[in-house]
């Protein structure tokens, strides 16, 4: 933390010192005092939009900044002084309203000294270059764009070097991504609203600068927020998921199972449900751990994840019980579906780790298959209670079994039996 005070002090001081020697503000005192109150004004409107910007493993507070307009005018001084009200006002708004950062004092002094100083050299660069370009076709437009770029990326290893201080950048990838993360359309952006901003204030075209700053709060408010908009629908979807998937398996639960089985009940298609189950269970985790007894379970549902189409579902709906739904198939390729699943269980054992070695775990599996079309005359809920004993049936028939069965409702192909054990 030493080191950061000591960073940010230093641009503070060189920025302070660069513009007293630069000069006194060559500018009328009831002039300069017009600018600065219109750039106050909407300066601080917009710091009232509070724009998170990601870029790589760092949260950027992002707006628009005027400062290059500004100095263009003003020269460096009127800006520092700018900048020291305008980030002092911020600084006690958001101590006031409760959204200051630990080190917004800190960070204060970096929101000074640094865009002041960017600015400056800018200006410095401006001044220097625009006698050469003045006579070319859209010369001015070209300089600014390079100039605005050229200080952003200057600001870029700034921040750089503060992320680095303060640990949130750890690795060169993760400057690279930070680099890579700052927008061309965002330079672009500051690049010909500062231009604009200068053209009417030279000219003192009042109306057209009150209503460019108008513009573009209007732009950045809509942007604010359709971007809160964005992050809270992600955040409702993030925790939708959350409250319907299994935390072991990654497969849906049994909430989400009874929110489909709703929606399929009004559908009228026909699905296979199946419900499957772990033979034994108990013996594994009583002769091994419940660790072991973990990994079991995911890899079951693993290995029929591996046999399902988009359009089906699987469902961790017990412990080591699991609901399955088919759709878009016939009876009989659901039955052919459900025995490549069976053999691909016993034949591929789980490796998991007991007492530091790796152990392979042999284990079988239970089905009970109901094929049927949803209609209001039969629910889901009972095409469940009818799969469930199914599997009941395979157990008693010896475990490693699977039992299948469709409704009368549902013609029947290729199929001699109305309960099968396959």
């Amino acid at each position: 933390m030493n080191k950061l005070k000591v960073y940010i002090a230093s641009i503070f001081i060189i920025s302070l010192t660069v513009a007293i020697v630069s000069g006194p503000i060559d500018l009328d005192l009831s002039l300069y005092i017009q600018f600065f109150l219109v750039y106050l004004l909407f300066t601080t409107l917009y710091s009232h939009l509070k724009t998170i910007v990601r870029t790589g493993n760092v949260n950027v507070d992002y707006s628009i900044s005027y400062g290059f307009s500004f100095i263009l005018i003003t020269g460096p001084l009127g800006l520092f002084l700018f900048e020291i009200i305008n980030r002092f006002y911020i600084y006690f708004y958001r101590k006031r309203t409760g959204t200051a950062d630990e080190d917004e004092f800190l960070h204060t002094f970096y929101n000074i000294g640094g865009p002041a100083l960017l600015h400056t050299i800018g200006y410095f660069i401006f001044y220097a270059l625009y006698p050469y370009v003045e006579g070319i076709p859209f010369g001015f437009w070209g300089l600014l764009i390079a100039i605005i770029a050229f200080t952003d990326f200057i600001s870029s290893l700034l921040l750089l070097s503060v992320f680095k201080l303060t640990g949130n950048i750890g690795s060169r990838q993760d400057a690279i991504n930070f680099i890579k993360g700052r927008s061309i359309f965002d330079t672009l952006k500051m690049a010909l609203s500062n231009g604009l901003l200068f053209i009417f204030l030279v000219e003192q075209h009042w109306e057209a600068v009150i209503a460019l700053f108008v513009l573009n709060y209007l732009v950045s408010r809509s942007a604010a927020i359709k971007n809160q908009s964005i992050q809270h629908k992600m955040e409702r979807d993030r925790f939708e998921q959350m409250a319907y998937t299994d935390f072991l398996t990654k497969t849906h639960n049994r909430s989400y199972m009874n929110k489909i089985m709703n929606e399929l009940n009004h559908t009228e298609e026909n699905v296979a449900l199946i419900v499957s189950d772990i033979d034994t269970f108990k013996i594994i985790n009583d002769t091994f751990n419940h660790t072991v007894g973990d990994t079991v379970i995911q890899h079951f549902a693993n290995t029929i994840k591996s046999h399902l189409d988009e359009g089906d579902f699987l469902f961790r709906s017990g412990g080591e019980e699991f609901t399955i739904v088919l759709r878009n198939r016939d009876f009989s390729a659901c039955v052919e579906l459900l025995k490549q699943i069976h053999r691909d269980v016993a034949a591929n054992p789980a490796q998991a780790e007991y007492k530091s070695e790796d152990t392979t775990i042999y284990y079988t599996a239970s089905f009970g298959m109901y094929y049927f079309k949803t209609n209001q005359k039969l629910s889901m809920k009972q095409a469940y209670i009818h799969a469930d004993d199914l599997l009941l049936q395979s157990k008693r028939l010896g475990r490693n079994q699977v039992a299948v069965m469709q409704d009368e409702a549902v013609s029947v192909q290729d199929v001699d039996k109305a309960v099968e054990r396959l």
